[in-house]
């Protein structure tokens, strides 16, 4: 399935991997502090940047090793999209 080479895909995996990640981190931070302060708080910076640089990994894995053209410029897209809303937002 993740062995295609189409905008689709790529826009998916661009979507849910970042989603993925940032429950995951906050999975990883729950037993060690306040997550409240995270999340509630003016600038959740950390988090946030660890998902949406998340996407780097699959972008360089269908860039360079898969040679998928399309795929990997969606990936691209959506990191570009979520890193703008980001610096929307928290900057």
């Amino acid at each position: 399935m993740l062995n295609k080479d189409s905008w689709s895909l790529g826009i998916a995996v661009g979507f849910i991997l970042p989603l993925l990640v940032y429950g995951l981190v906050l999975l990883i931070l729950i037993p060690y502090g306040n997550v409240e302060g995270l999340i509630y708080q003016p600038r959740p910076k950390i988090p946030v940047l660890v998902a949406v640089f998340a996407n780097l990994f699959p972008f360089r894995y269908y860039m360079v090793n898969k040679k998928y053209d399309r795929s990997g410029r969606a990936i691209l897209l959506v990191t570009f999209l979520f890193a703008l809303v980001f610096f929307y937002f928290f900057m």
